[in-house]
């Protein structure tokens, strides 16, 4: 992948999600980060009555939603139609869940950006993330948003650096994105549209679009149906 390969819409439509407002003016998906809570709270402030439910401060539910008594919900957040929030799972707020979703047992959002139809189900962390439209992680998969130096995060390019400037960066997953049980995605990972990651993985760095991802320096092109 190049940096014209990284920029928004070389990753994700922005058709399915209520973000994107958000993305107007970056050039890279991870610059909306610092700016997701602001955004949740203007655009909650906005919603419909009708539509939504308001069970706390900063806290927005729509009715389609089905959430479980044992979930934690902290805002600003936004739950969207249709999207399903199981058994103790911990929202701890920034986060604005598109459509169709599952949050599933025990996964833990912060931060983040679930465009429409993704699927974080089991034991999943998910933080200061975007994770683009049909986007799935297995069980256990997690994002790593901190560098154990605690040095800010840098997008790793072939010969390249990309500087973030954030010291919390996890991951950009594209659209149709699939990860795979047990995976860690380190501090400023970014994957290509259409990408599937082999269960156990640790992944640093890009991973191109219509990939296989085995291990690291071993990735696969998808073949065309």
């Amino acid at each position: 992948m190049t940096k014209e390969t990284l920029k928004i819409e070389g990753l994700l439509d922005l058709q399915h999600t209520e973000a994107a407002e958000l993305f107007a003016g970056c050039t890279y998906p991870w610059e909306v980060l610092p700016k997701i809570k602001d955004f949740i709270r203007k655009l909650g402030a906005g919603l419909s009555e009708e539509e939504y439910l308001h069970p706390a401060e900063e806290v927005w539910i729509h009715k389609t939603a089905k959430v479980f008594p044992s979930a934690y919900i902290a805002g600003p957040c936004i739950i969207g139609p249709e999207t399903e929030v199981r058994h103790c799972a911990f929202i701890r707020g920034s986060a604005l869940i598109g459509a169709n979703c599952v949050v599933g047992n025990s996964t833990e959002l912060k931060n983040v950006i679930l465009f429409d139809n993704v699927q974080v189900p089991h034991y999943n962390y998910v933080g200061d993330s975007v994770l683009g439209y049909k986007s799935h992680m297995g069980a256990g998969s997690i994002t790593s948003n901190v560098k154990s130096d605690k040095q800010p995060v840098k997008v790793h390019l072939p010969g390249e650096d990309l500087e973030t400037g954030f010291k919390k960066f996890g991951a950009v997953l594209g659209d149709h994105v699939e990860v795979g049980c047990g995976s860690v995605l380190n501090p400023g990972t970014v994957i290509g549209r259409n990408t599937n990651i082999y269960p156990l993985s640790s992944v640093r760095g890009v991973v191109p679009e219509n990939s296989i991802y085995k291990k690291q320096g071993e990735i696969a092109k998808k073949r065309e149906a």
